[in-house]
């Protein structure tokens, strides 16, 4: 933390445009205290004014954070990060993992719990939480919903939501036993929690490594088809039907799947979704590589799965867009494309890559023979896929992701829509590089990132 900004000092974010659930208006904001105690036009800071910097500032009474030219939004939230402690430190940490976070806005992440051992137990998911306490962000913690995330016998949920867990999910796997998942979802409405799914079929996934389609027939790889997604999510919105309980569905990626939760949606049923970046920017045509990074699960899909998944983001039907921030040690990944271990890293360009793609996306041939261009989907839908609509499902609104506005918490993201940079996949705060947009040019940047009330990143500079 840079001397003498946040906590009981007062800072003023001067000069920006505030974007929020509430609209657009171009104001400054002022905090002290972790909390904002002004929001209007050119508010003066009392006593000897000083400008923040990452190497410093000096004075008594107000900083002053340069935020001309800029959007100020409440900060980001992630529903789907993989921190890997307790198990693979050697691809992340909370700690590195929360400061890429904070380096991609974000104020808040919430941990799956596929680690090893999993976060399974009350005691497994509290230290996690102590081991946030200190991060660059708010760490919340996913809570598995079976015991090993074996998919046989339902984890001790009530411990775990007592501890504040909000979600449960076996991510990296889907829970085959409908009767297991019917349970899961009882349990949770009873307890005010949600479900979280990651969609596959195990046995129609099995063996395939990229999508099942035109590529995947070209490279001679096995392919994991849409419909092993698909199958699970009509079986779980039938399940969501007969217990009520809530269910977010996990990284969608199928044209099929986004058609029936917004199906779902229209009937009333209690269900959000999910999508990555990478399944909105990245068709399954970069396997042609043979490169490991384009290992995901679920795959890269078909140009008309992206053009279908990007159009359920501007229309709503997509709730969030989620990392998936899944780094790996480079022995998982600089391996056969067979062999690699799927997974991509996120956190640091999502908001930069959803801003060049959706909001300011241009006319180019590649584009237009992919399929994938549309008209620019408004920056208030992108901004709120990322802040205050996770924050809603994770349950951490309004201390993360509510409207700026006097008596709220300074959890603010400020981000330059105008700065062009490149992907560097070897620059990052994260432990792993398996980067799948190194090299390319993106518009937009985030300037810096103020987690209750103090700054962490300044002028794209971490300060802790």
């Amino acid at each position: 933390m840079t001397e003498g900004i946040g906590g009981s000092r007062r800072l003023v974010l001067r000069g920006g445009t505030v974007v929020d659930a509430t609209g657009e208006r171009r104001v400054d904001v002022a905090i002290a205290g972790g909390r904002v105690v002004e929001v209007a036009p050119d508010i003066a800071s009392p006593g000897p004014q000083r400008k923040a910097s990452a190497g410093g500032a000096s004075g008594d009474d107000a900083a002053v954070l340069d935020c001309s030219g800029c959007i100020v939004c409440p900060g980001l939230v992630d529903l789907h990060t993989h921190l890997r402690e307790p198990g693979d430190e050697d691809a992340e940490t909370v700690a590195s993992g929360a400061r890429a976070a904070a380096l991609g806005g974000y104020t808040a992440v919430v941990a799956m719990p596929n680690t090893n051992p999993p976060l399974d137990t009350a005691e497994a998911v509290s230290r996690v939480l102590e081991l946030g306490r200190d991060a660059a962000c708010d760490v919340a913690v996913a809570g598995a919903i079976t015991q090993g995330r074996a998919g046989e016998r339902l984890a001790p949920m009530a411990e775990m939501a007592a501890l504040g867990v909000r979600i449960f999910t076996d991510d990296g796997n889907g829970v085959q036993d409908a009767g297991v998942m019917r349970r899961a979802l009882e349990y949770a409405r009873d307890l005010g929690v949600v479900v979280a799914q990651h969609c596959e079929e195990a046995a129609l996934a099995r063996g395939g490594h990229m999508h099942e389609g035109g590529w995947s027939s070209r490279l001679g790889i096995p392919g994991v088809p849409a419909e092993a997604e698909e199958l699970m999510v009509a079986r779980d919105l039938a399940l969501v039907r007969l217990t009520g309980a809530r269910m977010h569905f996990l990284h969608l990626s199928t044209a099929g799947s986004v058609a029936l939760v917004r199906a779902a949606r229209e009937e009333g049923l209690p269900v959000t979704a999910e999508a990555t970046p990478h399944h909105l920017v990245l068709t399954d045509a970069r396997v042609v590589s043979f490169d490991p990074v384009f290992k995901v699960n679920p795959p890269l899909r078909s140009a008309a799965d992206v053009a279908a998944v990007r159009r359920a983001v501007a229309d709503g039907t997509i709730d969030a867009i989620a990392t998936d921030h899944a780094p790996h040690a480079p022995q998982r990944k600089d391996v056969p494309f067979d062999e690699a271990a799927p997974g991509m890293t996120g956190l640091e360009t999502a908001l930069a890559l959803a801003w060049t793609e959706l909001v300011t996306p241009e006319k180019t041939p590649e584009k237009t023979q992919a399929g994938r261009l549309q008209a620019a989907v408004p920056a208030a839908t992108i901004l709120g896929a990322l802040s205050w609509r996770p924050a809603q499902i994770a349950g951490l609104a309004p201390e993360h992701g509510g409207p700026i506005a006097e008596g709220a918490a300074a959890n603010l993201c400020v981000f330059d829509p105008t700065e062009e940079w490149t992907v560097d996949a070897a620059v990052t705060a994260s432990r792993s590089r398996n980067n799948p947009y190194a090299g390319m040019r993106l518009r937009g940047r985030v300037r810096h990132t103020v987690r209750r009330g103090e700054p962490v990143v300044i002028g794209g500079e971490l300060l802790r």
